[in-house]
Formats: structure tokens, C-alpha cells, sequence
């Protein structure tokens, strides 16, 4: 793929991750105290799909899962959107992928403060 190409994808991947979290902000049915947020998207070069990577906050897994399923259950009906909003040629059809990267480095922070206040607690001994 040359320069041009991918400056354009990472372009495409840009709008369409800032239209997309708009319209997951403003179609939210979930409990106030859960946060969806739009992680990444990867679009194929063909504009035919796209992956999107989505991090949910607080909640159970049981919760998550369900607010995994209602995103699938619209994305068609944001693909629409999608398409009058972007002026695309082609609308790439949606996959949602649970990213936990997010999640993840929390629990190093987390880890990494642990360990450091108990380091501060042995030297004040």
C-alpha cells in the first residue's frame, strides 16, 4: 500500500470512529454507570468492512455481553447513518470486537501502585 493509501484509510478510520461514537452516545439504552467507548476502527482497503474495537467501563460481564449484542443488533441501522452522514461510496459493514486493552492497562496501573505504596510503607519502617 503506498503512503497515500494509508494516510487516506487512517483518515477514513478517523471519521468514521468519531461519527460512530456519536451515534452509539446518542442511541445509549444502557445503564447510566456503563461507559461504551469507541476504541479503534480498521476498515479494509476495499471500504467493504470494518472492524470496530469497543472498551465498556463498569458493569458485569453479563452486562457487557448484552450491550455487545444491542450494538450488533444496530449497527446496520448506523451503517445507514453512516452513509447519508460520510457521502461514502461504500459504507463498510460493521464488526464489533470487545477490546479489553484499556481494561488491561488499568490493572497494570493498579499493580504498579500497589507495589510502590508498599515500597513507600517498608521504607518508612
Amino acid at each position: 500500500m503506498s503512503p497515500r493509501n494509508v494516510d487516506r484509510m487512517t483518515r477514513v478510520n478517523e471519521l468514521i470512529k468519531r461519527e460512530l461514537a456519536g451515534l452509539i452516545e446518542s442511541d445509549r439504552v444502557w445503564a447510566n454507570n456503563i461507559l461504551v467507548s469507541v476504541t479503534s476502527v480498521n476498515t479494509g482497503t476495499d471500504l467493504r468492512t470494518a472492524t470496530v474495537g469497543i472498551s465498556i467501563f463498569g458493569g458485569t460481564n453479563a452486562e457487557k455481553q448484552k450491550i455487545m449484542a444491542e450494538l450488533d443488533q444496530r449497527k446496520v441501522k448506523w451503517q445507514d447513518d453512516l452513509a447519508c452522514e460520510l457521502g461514502f461510496k461504500r459504507t463498510p459493514v460493521l464488526t464489533f470486537k470487545a477490546d479489553s486493552s484499556i481494561e488491561r492497562g488499568d490493572r497494570v496501573f493498579a499493580l504498579l501502585n500497589q507495589a510502590e505504596n508498599k515500597a513507600a510503607e517498608k521504607g518508612e519502617e
